[in-house]
This record gives C-alpha cells, sequence and structure tokens, in this order.
C-alpha cells in the first residue's frame, strides 16, 4: 500500500514537472519572434505541449510569433531528433 503512494505521488511530481516545460508567450517581453532555438525546444517538448494544449486553451503546440524559416527548420528538428534515432541506439544493429 505505502509503495503504491509512493509510486502515484512520483507519477504526479513528474507529470507537473514535465508540464513546466509546456511552451507559451512571455507578454512582457517585447522581441522579433521566436528563432531557431526555440523553435528547437518547442519541437523536442511537443508531446507534453500536446497533451497539455488539449486541457488549456492557452497553449499552443506552435509559436505563432516567430521569425519564419529558422523556426520552423528547428520545430521540425527537434520534432525529427527524439524520434528518429539521432540520440544514438536506434541504428545499432541487433545480434541475434
Amino acid at each position: 500500500m505505502k509503495r503504491t503512494a509512493v509510486a502515484a505521488a512520483v507519477a504526479v511530481g513528474l507529470v507537473l514537472v514535465l508540464g513546466a516545460c509546456a511552451a507559451g508567450t512571455n507578454t512582457s517581453e517585447t522581441s522579433s519572434g521566436a528563432g531557431f532555438w526555440l523553435g528547437l525546444w518547442h519541437g523536442i517538448i511537443i508531446p507534453i505541449t500536446f497533451i497539455i494544449s488539449l486541457f488549456n486553451d492557452n497553449v499552443s503546440i506552435y509559436e505563432v510569433d516567430n521569425n519564419g524559416n529558422w523556426y520552423d527548420f528547428g520545430f521540425m528538428l527537434g520534432i525529427a531528433g527524439p524520434f528518429s534515432g539521432i540520440g544514438g541506439g536506434a541504428g545499432r544493429a541487433s545480434r541475434g
């Protein structure tokens, strides 16, 4: 029983920590739009942001105020990176 409570507390904490990564606009900052690095970050955190955007109308998965092609390029790299094996082990041959 105690182990289940600890596991539930850890799961809730993990969801809260990952939820803090959601993309959003900073209304107090005036900028020329999101660039490559923000596009890359938004692409990496898109699974978390997508789930949050289903329940919160103020969260979107794509920054509308961006500076164009560099944001799009970073966004696509961010989406493709974790899911395409750029991270390492996906290209290894199995020994079976």
